[in-house]
């Protein structure tokens, strides 16, 4: 999609590349935060077995490349100037490589695979749960990213490698948008680096009590800085159309959505229905107690232009997934039908959808859970289970809202955003079953938006966070409703639950 500029007046642009799980896409935006052109490509999903989910390390480089050249070279004929970069993307997912030879060792492991489940179990066994809680703020679960290391290492497919290196999405594009093994910058930042497990909150630095714990040398992971920094510059033997433009800030997909939606204070809430639903409060400059269910994570590290803030979170592996689902099993011929056909119906008829393809994230933690649809009569049709799947994307969410509140965590009001935040149904369905207003983002692209902000910040293109939150807006907000059938729906979903 391209949206004309004048051509009389030259204009600044940020650049935002937002590597999903789904696909990477590029977005332009102009001095005011509006989105001016992008593009995007759809992502190979690989499921090797029951439980394993994999991408290809090369063709997520080569989206990346193919959207940035894209979208630059529109502007650049419009004879505009990017002025900086900003990179987003899917969190946990690890790539091991070699990284003076380029050479990779195995397909990336994406954060929904399990198959690390078993090191997890094993590790919480020998009582090492506490210590990894309190270091990282994270569970033992292979939802992370140091397992898949271990994995790797454990099956000897770094041997024989120069220069043995991990590293999450955001490590493995900036490296290959500075050169690659032509003095590619190898570095990360805490937005990512927490969700490894390897990462000390306290220190913002690789912990060596946690690479001791999953065999990973310091050498193997990039250096960590701040979220808003110069990381280094693209350069022309990658994307000739923007050589020399500086990768000024990084963050990871979900704190890239939170900062997106300006939640710069305290108490300020994002929930982004994606390919897996992920609910981010701002917990402020002090490291959060331990909320059950929970995890902690930063939220972004401003460096020179702010402090470090941390963040509480609730992760859903599948959301967006489950349509995606529907749709290749020729359910639906598009995402956009789910909507009307859930619609056309007044109810579920007692379907219940539990969209636990990989297993349950928060707050319930339980690797081993799988889907199901329960609840089936001969009165169950298509809408009745396109509705199931709807309110099951919102009693997903619910169950971390209940958790926060459990926590003693006020939500003042949820900021939407995300693909399936477009049906008006699921954020009624949400304000109604979290009690809480939801309001949706007017740009549900809050991902890239993030990205561009954190790096218009870092390299000055906006002078502060307030000058930043004056222009986020929403388009429309939803309160909460009598919630009593809601409330009896929520009770047979959890049913169900326990079930799967």
């Amino acid at each position: 999609m391209s949206i004309s500029l004048t051509s009389v007046t030259r204009v600044e642009l940020i650049l935002a590349l937002d590597a999903g799980t789904s696909g990477v896409r590029a977005v332009a935006f102009d001095p005011q935060l509006r989105v001016v052109d992008e593009a995007y490509r759809e992502l190979t999903q690989y499921f090797p077995s029951p439980g394993e989910v994999e991408h290809d390390p090369v063709e997520i480089a080569d989206l990346a490349i193919a959207t940035l050249h894209e979208v630059a070279s529109r502007q650049h004929g419009a004879h505009h100037h990017v002025a900086a970069l900003g990179l987003a993307n899917q969190r946990e997912t690890t790539v091991g490589f070699d990284r003076e030879r380029g050479d990779i060792f195995h397909r990336a492991i994406v954060w929904q695979d399990r198959r690390t489940a078993d090191i997890c179990h094993e590790l919480s066994s020998q009582g090492h749960g506490p210590r990894v809680r309190e270091t990282t703020g994270l569970v033992l679960d292979s939802y992370f990213s140091a397992t898949k290391m271990r994995w790797m290492l454990e099956r000897g497919l770094a041997d024989g490698a120069r220069s043995p290196s991990f590293a999450t999405i955001d490590s493995w594009l900036l490296w290959i948008l500075t050169g690659g093994v032509n003095g590619g910058v190898f570095l990360t930042e805490p937005s990512n680096a927490s969700r490894t497990m390897v990462m000390d909150l306290a220190t913002l630095d690789w912990s060596p009590a946690m690479m001791d714990l999953f065999g990973v040398a310091p050498e193997m992971l990039g250096a960590i800085q701040p979220s808003a920094s110069t990381f280094g510059y693209v350069s022309a033997d990658v994307v000739p159309e923007l050589a020399g433009v500086a990768i000024t800030g990084i963050l990871g997909d979900q704190q890239s959505a939170l900062f997106g939606q300006a939640c710069f204070e305290p108490g300020l809430v994002k929930s982004t229905y994606g390919t897996g639903a992920f609910l981010l409060a701002n917990a402020g400059e002090s490291i959060p107690r331990v909320v059950d269910g929970l995890l902690t994570t930063v939220a972004w590290d401003l460096g020179a232009r702010g402090p470090t803030t941390y963040a509480l979170e609730g992760s859903a592996f599948v959301a967006g997934a489950a349509v995606q689902w529907l749709r290749e099993l020729g359910f639906i011929d598009t995402s956009r039908e789910l909507e009307a056909l859930a619609l056309s119906v007044s109810d579920s008829a007692g379907a219940q959808f539990v969209p636990a393809f990989t297993g349950l994230g928060s707050p319930f933690w339980h690797p081993d859970a799988r889907g199901a649809i329960t609840g089936l009569s001969r009165g169950v049709g298509r809408g009745q289970i396109a509705r199931a799947l709807i309110e099951a994307l919102a009693y997903q969410v619910r169950a971390m809202t209940d958790a926060f509140t459990d926590g003693g965590v006020e939500l003042k009001e949820l900021r939407a955003d995300g693909g399936a935040a477009a049906m008006d149904t699921l954020l009624q369905l949400q304000a109604t079953n979290s009690r809480v207003d939801v309001l949706r983002s007017a740009t549900l692209e809050a991902t890239a938006r993030g990205a561009a902000s954190i790096a218009g910040l870092a390299s000055g293109h906006w002078a502060s966070l307030d000058d930043l939150a004056e222009r986020w807006e929403f388009d429309r907000r939803f309160r909460p409703e009598d919630p009593t059938l809601i409330d009896v729906g929520y009770r047979a979903w959890r049913g169900a639950l326990e079930r799967a």
